[in-house]
C-alpha cells in the first residue's frame, strides 16, 4: 500500500491539480491590473514638478492665501497633454494643448485647468459629447476622419472663432517650454471684505512662444511622436529651469455688463485692449518626474479643487467641467484618488479651512432654460483674429484649412465658408477659391 505522501504526489500526476502556485497568481493577476482607463479627454501627457511664487500681495481682489506672500513657494504639479488624442497619438498633431496646474497650497490643493488656446469649440458642456465624438475616430473604422470634425462645425456656428486659432500657427507645436497657457473658463475672485472680481488666467513662457509648420508637425509626428514630452524631460535633466508667468484678466463682478459680448461664453476672448493683463507671479519647474504612471498617470484634476478667496462664476461649460472631471477620476482611479500621492495635500487641512473651500450655495428661484439667444454674436471676434495675424500667419492659416476642408462634402463646405465670410469677407473667400467655387 502507498504511505498518504504518495498518495497525494500520485494524485497530481493524474488528477486535478489541487495547491496552485500562489506566486504564479498573484504575479499574472497584477500584470493584468497593471494598466488603468485611458482619459477620455488629454490621454496623452507629461509632467514636472516645481513652485509657484506671488509677484506681490494680491489681497486686493482676492483672500487666496497662496496669493499673499512673496516670500513663500507654493509647491506645484504640472501636468502638459493633448486634448483628443489617444495617449499613443502625436504630440505635435493639431489640436488644444492641456496645461493643468495644482497648488499644493497651506489650504489645499487648488488645480488651475488651463488649455493652449484662449477659446474653445462650445459654450455650454451640454454639447461636451457630441463634440467630442467628432474629434474622435470614427466609430465604425477607427481612423480619423476630417469629415467627422468639419460636419460638426458646420453645424455649430459658435465654434467659427476656435476654428480661428486651432488652424492657425497656434495649432501645432513641439515644445511645452513655448506653450501658453489659456484658463479658457472664467471664475471669481473674492476679497476678504467681500469684493467679487470675474478673472481669465493667462500663463506666459518666459522662453517666449513658439510654434511650427504644418509640415513640421507632420514630419515630427514619424519621426519623433514624442517631441514635446521628449522635450521637456530632456530639458529638465540637463538641470535647466522651465519658468512660466502667471497673468490674469480682472472684471468687477457689477460691471460685466458693460460690454457687447458674454463674459462667461467660452467662445469669446478677453481683448487685452479691454482688459489688460495683470501680473501676478511666476511658476518654475525644476524637476522630472520619477515614475511616469504614479505622477502623471494618476495626476487629477478638477476645476472643482479650489481654496477660499476663488470661486466658480456660472459659466456654463465649466459648470459642467465640475462634475465631468470629478466623476471621470473616480471612474479611472477609484473612489479613493485623492488620497494617491500626486493628489495628497502636502500640509495638515483644518475642518475650519475645509468649510471655507465650500462655496456658498446659491438658490434661484425658476425653472433652468438653456436659450440660445447670446450677448453679441459667433462671427466677429472670429474676424478680428483673422485681421490681426500677418500677411504671412493668414497665408499659413488658409492653407492650412483647405489642406484639412479639402474632400470633405461639398455642402458641408460651402456651410464652413458661409461661416468664414461673416467673419470676414476675404477670409470666406480665399478658402472658396483654395476649394475651387
Amino acid at each position: 500500500m502507498m504511505n498518504k505522501e504518495e498518495s497525494s504526489l500520485t494524485a497530481g500526476k493524474t488528477g486535478p491539480v489541487l495547491l496552485q502556485d500562489v506566486r504564479l497568481i498573484d504575479k499574472l493577476t497584477r500584470f493584468a491590473r497593471e494598466q488603468i482607463p485611458e482619459r477620455v479627454v488629454f490621454a496623452k501627457g507629461t509632467g514636472a514638478h516645481g513652485y509657484f511664487r506671488v509677484y506681490m500681495p494680491m489681497s486686493d481682489f482676492t483672500k487666496a492665501a497662496f496669493l499673499q506672500n512673496p516670500d513663500r513657494k507654493t509647491p506645484v504639479f504640472v501636468r502638459f497633454s493633448t486634448m483628443s488624442g489617444s495617449r499613443g497619438s502625436a504630440d505635435t498633431l493639431r489640436d488644444v494643448r492641456g496645461f493643468a496646474v495644482k497648488f499644493y497650497t497651506i489650504e489645499g490643493n487648488y488645480d488651475l485647468v488651463s488649455t493652449s488656446l484662449p477659446v474653445f469649440y462650445i459654450r455650454d458642456a451640454i454639447h461636451f459629447p457630441e463634440l467630442m465624438h467628432a474629434l474622435k475616430p470614427s466609430p465604425s473604422t477607427n481612423l480619423n476622419e476630417p469629415a467627422r470634425f468639419w460636419k460638426y462645425i458646420s453645424e455649430t456656428p459658435e465654434a467659427t472663432h476656435m476654428v480661428t486659432w486651432l488652424f492657425s500657427d497656434k495649432g501645432t507645436l513641439k515644445s511645452y517650454r513655448h506653450m501658453e497657457g489659456f484658463s479658457m473658463n472664467t471664475y471669481v475672485w473674492i476679497s476678504a471684505n467681500g469684493q467679487r472680481q470675474l478673472v481669465r488666467y493667462h500663463w506666459k513662457p518666459m522662453l517666449g512662444s513658439k510654434t511650427i509648420s504644418r509640415h513640421e508637425a507632420e514630419f515630427l509626428a514619424g519621426f519623433d511622436p514624442d517631441a514635446a514630452a521628449r522635450d521637456l524631460c530632456d530639458s529638465l535633466e540637463r538641470g535647466e529651469i522651465i519658468e512660466y508667468e502667471l497673468n490674469v484678466q480682472l472684471i468687477p463682478f457689477d460691471q460685466q455688463d458693460q460690454y457687447d459680448f458674454d463674459l462667461l461664453d467660452a467662445t469669446k476672448a478677453w481683448p487685452e485692449s479691454l482688459v489688460p493683463l495683470l501680473k501676478v507671479g511666476k511658476l518654475t519647474l525644476n524637476k522630472a518626474t520619477r515614475d511616469y504612471f504614479e505622477e502623471v498617470e494618476k495626476a487629477a484634476f478638477s476645476p472643482a479643487n479650489i481654496v477660499s478667496g476663488i470661486d466658480f462664476s456660472f459659466d456654463r461649460l465649466l459648470q459642467g467641467g465640475i462634475f465631468a472631471s470629478q466623476d471621470a477620476q473616480r471612474y479611472r482611479l477609484g473612489s479613493n484618488f485623492e488620497q494617491i500621492p500626486v493628489n495628497q495635500t502636502k500640509y495638515p487641512i483644518t475642518a475650519v479651512v475645509m468649510q471655507s473651500r465650500i462655496p456658498p450655495a446659491v438658490q434661484v428661484e425658476g425653472k433652468i432654460e438653456r436659450s440660445q439667444s447670446v450677448r453679441g454674436d459667433d462671427f466677429t471676434q472670429a474676424g478680428e483674429r483673422y485681421r490681426g495675424m500677418t500677411p504671412k500667419e493668414q497665408d499659413r492659416f488658409v492653407d492650412n484649412i483647405i489642406d484639412h476642408l479639402m474632400f470633405v462634402d461639398d455642402q458641408i463646405q460651402q456651410k464652413v465658408v458661409g461661416y468664414f465670410t461673416q467673419a470676414d469677407k476675404e477670409f470666406g473667400a480665399r478658402v472658396a477659391r483654395g476649394l475651387d467655387f
